[in-house]
């Protein structure tokens, strides 16, 4: 594979502050998974207190990463992030690796946000079922509709537009939902801590309990206790269920040093973004999983149900207020990370494009916006997809988000240690920090990809291990055509 430099029209603007470029990190790392997964996953899995430990370990761990990539950007102030740093320290096929991966974390969280835009609907108009109209099919046991399709597919052209005319108009949509949705969530999380219907005897279990043991049994709140964690293994479990998947919840601090290109501000702030947007995330995770189960005497009842908890809670705090807060939470956590991914996986495409590991035709640059077009219309045209698959069949290819992101972080703390002897810089403790990174990274992988015998509902699932191997096959199958037709 000849490494040919792209050819483009105009060159990337200079044209993102750091509100904007941490409205980009925060939005990407609070999607609705946030609004959604007290219920689905965090609750049962983890309980309030495994849920709290997990997200902030997990948060600690990628403050550590962080330092990793705030002393690689100054040294690679190019978009592409991740793969930059290890196409310059590694070579070749090790950064077509990080960037083929980095491609499903990124770009696949785009079109799953759209499909959430139904839910969210769903949730708040009760039995209207305004968007059940049409014609509708089911995938994977998920029901498709008309409706559904028409509006997810408006706001994916309409942010992709935004992001092809510039990042200055994108960013400041950024900024606008980033901040709506903190404050949101802020806002709920007070109402949280105030209301008298809030307890904390109503998040028992603290560490969750086996859910689908429970409703086997046809258990209630009342004898859920039954099958609760407790024990050493069964609180091991509970926290590691959720921070084995901290790489997926915090993805999105990592996209920063994607349009590095594009600052107009000193790289010495890019540690400070990435904290403050981590500890932001960190602050959502957590407030929305503990409000969820402190509002709800009999919240067990309703996670076996498959209701929307975070939702039926606030509705109970604050009435119909509390279900608009909540609409608009979601909402704007959903559209900003649309918009931040869209900006991620457009530029990590230009860049591979521009070193020859992609398509010359992904590297052209608009002269009039300053943004990479094509990557951009072929990231639509990718979205596109996901309001007409469904949810749960992305489900499966999103759930590699986290190994794409664990393959990020490696690469770039195992290139600062490389550059750091390269230039013979650095700090005993950044030495340490990157090493340790790299050890957390590797530690992810396996949590992910290995069944540990006594840690459930850790792993991935069947569908997403066929997905992992579809994925690789398709990434190697295309590095040998690329390595064939020489660009």
């Amino acid at each position: 594979m000849k490494n040919q430099p792209n050819t483009t029209d105009a060159a990337l603007r200079r044209n993102l502050s750091p509100t904007y470029v941490w409205a980009i990190a925060f939005g990407c790392i609070i999607g609705w998974g946030s609004f959604i997964n007290p219920g689905k996953k965090f609750l049962p899995n983890s309980g309030v207190a495994g849920t709290a430990i997990a997200m902030l370990l997990g948060a600690l761990v990628m403050i550590i990463i962080a330092c990793s990539y705030a002393y690689m950007v100054p040294k690679y102030p190019k978009a592409g992030g991740e793969f930059t740093f290890t196409k310059n320290c590694f070579g070749k096929a090790p950064a077509y690796l990080c960037g083929w991966f980095l491609v499903a974390a990124y770009l696949t969280n785009v079109p799953m946000n759209s499909t959430a835009i139904g839910l969210i609907v769903d949730g708040l108009d009760g039995s209207a079922d305004i968007l059940k109209f049409g014609f509708h099919y089911t995938v994977a046991g998920f029901d498709v509709w008309l409706g559904e399709i028409i509006l997810a597919a408006g706001i994916l052209l309409l942010f992709g537009v935004l992001n092809i005319l510039g990042v200055k108009k994108a960013g400041f949509v950024q900024t606008v939902l980033a901040s709506m949705l903190a404050l949101c969530a802020l806002t709920l999380c007070i109402a949280g801590l105030l209301s008298a219907k809030a307890s904390g005897v109503h998040m028992a279990p603290i560490w969750g309990f086996d859910k689908s043991a429970a409703i086997a049994a046809g258990a209630a709140t009342e004898s859920v206790g039954a099958f609760a964690h407790t024990g050493t293994r069964g609180v091991l479990s509970a926290i590691l269920a959720t921070f084995a998947i901290a790489p997926w919840a915090y993805v999105g601090f990592d996209t920063i040093p994607q349009a590095a290109e594009e600052f107009k501000f000193s790289y010495k702030k890019v540690m400070g973004i990435m904290v403050v947007a981590i500890a932001f995330g960190c602050f959502v995770y957590i407030s929305n999983n503990t409000v969820a189960a402190a509002a709800l005497e009999n919240w067990p009842d309703r996670v076996m149900a498959g209701e929307w908890v975070l939702l039926v809670a606030a509705e109970e705090l604050l009435g119909i207020f509390g279900k608009v807060l909540v609409g608009v939470g979601v909402s704007s956590a959903v559209l900003s990370g649309i918009m931040g991914f869209y900006l991620a996986s457009s530029r990590l495409m230009f860049a591979m494009s521009r070193d020859g590991f992609l398509p010359r035709w992904f590297g052209k640059i608009s002269s009039r916006y300053g943004t990479p077009v094509n990557a951009m219309l072929f990231c639509i045209l990718v979205s596109l997809s996901g309001p007409i698959l469904g949810r749960e069949a992305l489900g499966w290819f999103v759930d590699m988000s986290a190994i794409g992101a664990s393959i990020g972080y490696f690469f770039t703390c195992a290139a600062t240690l490389r550059t750091m002897r390269q230039y013979g810089d650095g700090s005993r403790c950044l030495k340490t920090v990157a090493l340790i990174g790299s050890l957390f990274a590797i530690a992810f992988m396996i949590l992910q990809l290995v069944p540990i015998p006594g840690l459930n509902g850790v792993h991935f699932g069947r569908e997403s291990y066929l997905m992992l191997v579809i994925w690789i096959t398709i990434g190697a199958v295309f590095y040998a055509a690329q390595g064939k037709r020489g660009v």
